[in-house]
């Protein structure tokens, strides 16, 4: 979704609108909520002028720069819902950064009428987009659906597979699974249901990887796409919920084809076709937020989740070699350490547009044995949606649309622009990358690790696409990673996520590296250094160089910049000072609409062995502001997996009564398994109030939880529920599943009883009928009521007879034709914030100069409880003709 001039709520979709926002709307007036907002069932609610396009990444409620939550889509894909929060100042809705309810004016510093484009890269000596000797063989299965926690109806088990035909032994298996899609098309609509209604048809969200498949299947590998329409369609609690059904889903369908290798069971007939799969050798893929559900994935195949929450309860009988996460959410941002990854970032992503999976590959440093490759591949010109064909405008079976379109003018991700790919480019750097991963993390062949490691060359298969990575374990040994303890001269070090300015790394949008790990506003434990000229770094202990060859730097430099040139020196152990040369990194290609801020690698030759760094210099020869992320000793190759299986983390959810005025302590679940040492940051956030609190929690062997603590006190007012919400991120030797959890407090004071009157109220054309909410007694939190229209008795109120725009901010339609306003589906509310007992509602006429005689509406007005609605009273309305 691009946002430069206007922001796009709904684009290229039949059945939606563009529609433009206010650039800058007016601020409510006390005790109110700005348009668009509502509490509705004790929910905050934002409907959108038109409908949002169904995305990957996450709608978010903000006030000012705290989360609020993730919002839950309606059916109506316009409709927005969250639990009531206790702050309700300077909403925002954001999706991946971006503001979804206002213009955002663009980065003028980060536009370039032409972005430079960069240089070719050599030819790596091996390419893995060349198809494979084998001819394929394509099929699909559907198994009976299951039910998964969390979800009301039961998810399909249905897949495409394609794979080698007459390939000798077993051959390795590759799991693809698409993300969060529309599921249902119907009568020029797209709908987001499961199952579908009568009258539409399911969209084949899974027959999009069909070019990937047939590349992986011609080189020897049995490929398998699977179906998630049945958890796209259902509204889930949460994302953890989500997640970890997606996950469940993928291990359904290995046990599946774990039966069907030990010849139980009856396989069908295109499995019967495939030949037997090697359960050892196995490769995940996800796109969107199917990258999430694969990451989690291989964390519950390492460490079973809590029974309660999995849908699959049978034991592991497979090895996940390495996950590709294309495009990824990374919502929880705990990634699993231990288990090798591919994160693809498509520079023109306009869905999850922070690029936040970057956290694939930053979240693993330090966590781990550090053994394992996590390799993030930046795509420049990719957009998100093109990697799937049933994504993709002239491909797809049902209508699908270009998420990086703009407003026409952006000179890198607009179609048709310099560096822009096409969808069948884009698919083929896909497919070319994913053949990367499974021949270096299932066949094994090391000659292609220089694609994915940051050396710096390319895939001929995947021109003219320009791909650049870096990557972090393997090989590399820890040299310098920025913390407190780094003595910095001449540079600042700085915080990756903070609400201090001051402090912050980067305070323009577009760094994937510095994305807030849901409502963490202050995260220690993630810093980088900001240089600004010659720096020197000094870490308390000095750093491993143990056996490289090279000194590796990530380096983040501005967007559309060239020959930015750092002369690199360092000190070891013994004091000698070796100076190493240059790297010289060019800014990525960049606009208004990308998140170009990224870390490239740079690297310079170690002249002889090094065992530890002391210090690092860094002395600009021509450069601006740079960002440097960590420096690694590096050498070729990778060691041999290891075996490791740290301990895993789950926060769960309590749920108590408010106590009747006295303190009460809880502890919230948050449980542990497995014997291995590790380390956890806690995060708490207060609903009351912006503080939160964090501290790291040692786990040893024999920790079966970790102690949370909550302090609650009553009070004798009706505030509603409140939520104390918990997040936890891994920071040594642990793996995170449930990362998000809490304490709910149950209200248990009274609900102020609420009224309307008048019964009758009578206006002239051209006035206003008003009537008033009362409540018995002021709320610590904000009340709703809900207006309905009904048929009066005598002649009806119609909808030209009231104000136009009144008329269109309530049903988002035109008044004309004019019609019956029982007829135009009209809902209104009135929203009562703290310590206020009444409130109008109002309907404004216009006067026509008609004589046409009494005219009359009658509102049904409704409250909602904990049981349900509950109503409060009639309105009728007569309107008189002005005199």
């Amino acid at each position: 979704m691009g946002i430069a001039a206007a922001v796009v709520l709904a684009a290229a979709l039949t059945g939606t609108v563009a529609v433009a926002l206010a650039e800058q709307p007016a601020p409510p007036a006390a005790g109110t909520l700005p348009a668009g907002w509502t509490v509705q069932d004790r929910q905050l609610v934002w409907t959108a002028p038109a409908p949002v396009t169904v995305r990957g990444a996450a709608v978010e409620f903000w006030s000012g720069e705290r989360l609020l939550g993730h919002a839950r889509p309606g059916a109506d894909l316009r409709t927005y819902r969250l639990e009531l929060p206790v702050v309700l100042d300077d909403l925002q809705v954001r999706a991946a950064g971006r503001r979804l309810d206002v213009v955002e004016t663009a980065g003028a510093q980060r536009i370039a009428a032409t972005p430079p484009s960069l240089p070719a890269r050599p030819a790596a000596t091996v390419d893995p987009g060349v198809a494979g000797p084998f001819e394929t063989v394509t099929g699909e299965y559907d198994l009976p659906g299951v039910l998964l926690p969390g979800f009301p109806a039961e998810v399909e088990r249905r897949a495409v597979v394609v794979a080698p035909k007459n390939a000798p032994g077993r051959r390795p298996l590759a799991v693809l699974l698409h993300g969060l899609h529309y599921t249902c098309y119907g009568d020029d609509n797209q709908t987001s249901q499961w199952p579908c209604p009568a009258g539409s048809a399911e969209v084949p969200n899974y027959r999009g990887y069909l070019k990937a498949q047939q590349l992986l299947a011609s080189q020897g590998y049995i490929t398998v796409s699977v179906s998630a329409n049945g958890i796209d369609g259902q509204d889930q609690p949460n994302d953890v919920v989500e997640t970890q059904a997606r996950s469940s889903l993928i291990r359904l369908h290995l046990a599946a084809w774990a039966d069907w290798a030990a010849g139980r069971g009856n396989a069908p007939a295109i499995v019967r076709a495939s030949g037997a799969a090697d359960l050892s050798k196995v490769l995940l893929m996800g796109h969107s937020r199917g990258g999430e559900g694969v990451s989690r994935a291989a964390l519950d195949s390492l460490r079973p989740p809590p029974a309660a929450l999995d849908g699959y309860h049978g034991e592991v009988r497979w090895t996940i070699r390495g996950t590709v996460q294309v495009a990824p959410t990374a919502f929880g941002q705990n990634p699993v350490a231990e288990v090798p990854s591919v994160t693809v970032l498509p520079g023109c992503d306009g869905d999850v547009s922070n690029l936040q999976g970057q956290a694939y590959v930053d979240g693993t440093r330090g966590v781990g044995s550090g053994r394992a490759l996590h390799s993030a591949l930046y795509v420049v010109g990719a957009n998100h949606n093109y990697f799937n064909s049933e994504w993709t405008p002239g491909q797809s079976t049902y209508p699908a649309w270009d998420d990086a379109v703009t407003d026409g003018a952006d000179a890198l991700c607009a179609p048709g622009t310099p560096g822009r790919l096409t969808a069948p480019q884009q698919q083929t750097v896909g497919a070319t990358y994913l053949a990367a991963a499974a021949r270096l993390f299932l066949a094994g062949d090391d000659r292609v690790l220089p694609l994915l490691d940051g050396t710096g060359v390319r895939a001929p298969s995947a021109d003219p696409a320009r791909v650049l990575a870096h990557a972090l374990g393997g090989a590399r040994t820890p040299a310098l990673v920025p913390d407190e303890s780094v003595t910095v001269t001449g540079a600042r070090l700085c915080r990756q996520v903070t609400r201090s300015e001051a402090d912050a790394c980067l305070t323009e949008r577009g760094a994937p590296h510095f994305v807030q790990f849901n409502g963490v506003s202050d995260e220690p434990g993630r810093s980088a250094v900001r240089l600004d000229g010659a720096a020197t770094l000094r870490p308390k202990t000095p750093g491993s160089l143990a056996g490289a060859s090279q000194l590796a730097l990530r380096l983040i430099v501005p967007p559309n910049t060239t020959g930015n040139r750092y002369g690199v020196a360092i000190t070891d152990q013994r004091g000698r000072r070796i100076d190493l040369g240059d790297v010289t990194v060019d800014g990525l290609p960049g606009t208004a609409y990308t998140s170009s801020y990224w870390a490239q690698e740079g690297r310079v030759r170690l002249p002889y062995p090094v065992g530890e760094l002391a210090a690092l210099e860094l002395t600009p020869r021509q450069a601006g502001p740079a960002w440097l992320l960590d420096a690694w000793g590096w050498k070729p190759g990778l060691p041999a997996p290891g075996q490791e299986r740290p301990s895993r983390v789950d926060i769960g959810r309590l749920t108590v009564a408010e106590p009747d005025g006295q303190a009460t302590t809880h502890q919230v679940p948050v449980t542990v398994s497995g014997a291995a040492n590790g380390q956890v940051r806690m995060f708490v956030e207060d609903p009351g109030s912006d503080e939160q609190r964090s501290w790291i929690a040692d786990i040893t062997p024999g920790t079966t939880r970790i102690d949370v603590p909550i302090e609650i006190t009553g009070d004798t007012a009706y505030g509603g529920d409140r939520r104390w919400t918990i997040y936890a991120k891994a920071v040594r030797n642990t793996m995170v599943g449930g990362y998000d959890g809490g304490l709910d407090v149950r209200e248990n004071d009274p609900r102020p009883a609420m009224t309307l009157e008048p019964a009758q109220v009578t206006a002239a054309e051209g006035e206003s009928l008003t009537w008033t909410v009362h409540l018995s007694s002021p709320a610590a939190t904000w009340l709703s009521a809900s207006f309905e229209v009904r048929a009066p008795d005598g002649t009806e109120l119609s909808s030209t007879d009231v104000d136009p725009a009144w008329f269109r901010q309530t049903t988002f339609s035109d008044p004309l034709p004019a019609r019956p306003l029982s007829e135009t589906g009209i809902r209104a509310f009135v929203s009562l914030p703290p310590g206020q007992t009444s409130a109008t509602f109002s309907v404004p006429t216009v006067r026509d100069g008609e004589a046409e005689g009494d005219e009359k509406v009658r509102w049904s007005a409704l409250t909602f409880d904990d049981a349900g609605p509950v109503p409060i009273g009639v309105g009728d309305g007569t309107l008189t003709d002005a005199s």
